[in-house]
């Protein structure tokens, strides 16, 4: 199963440790599905993270380690030619990655993208929704 994890998901994992996030964050690590990402996602990540109120609760380390294991992802994009348009333009490049990557699922909280409910053929969930999906 192909995944694309939305960045603030990511994010949202890190400081915590817990809820929906970290499980599915968990779940990647223990090989129960394949993520799809992108270099354009590695370097949304990192913008965000150098946000002064993000920065108080991640260590450059922690962000590093992410950035790293980012790169190993099973579906690394380095070359998006695909043009896609989402509700918020900033999110765009989420559904190129979905598209791109042939991905079954697009895990994100922003309710605009929910909205969309599918993509192609890849189905937009929630982190709840999906952490069920997978019986965690």
């Amino acid at each position: 199963m192909r995944v694309v994890v939305d960045t603030n998901i990511l994010l949202s994992a890190l400081p915590s440790g817990r809820g929906p996030p970290a499980q599915i964050v968990d779940a990647w690590h223990a090989e129960g599905f394949e993520l799809v990402s992108s270099l354009d996602q590695i370097d949304e990540f990192k913008r965000v993270t150098r946000y002064p109120k993000v920065r108080l609760y991640l260590s450059h380390a922690t962000v590093g380690r992410v950035v790293n294991r980012l790169r190993q992802a099973e579906m690394l994009l380095t070359r998006m030619t695909i043009r896609a348009e989402a509700p918020d333009p900033g999110d765009s490049y989420l559904i190129a990655i979905a598209i791109a990557g042939g991905a079954d699922f697009l895990v994100t909280g922003d309710k605009p993208l929910l909205s969309l409910k599918r993509i192609g053929t890849t189905k937009v969930v929630s982190p709840r929704r999906f952490v069920t999906m997978l019986g965690r």
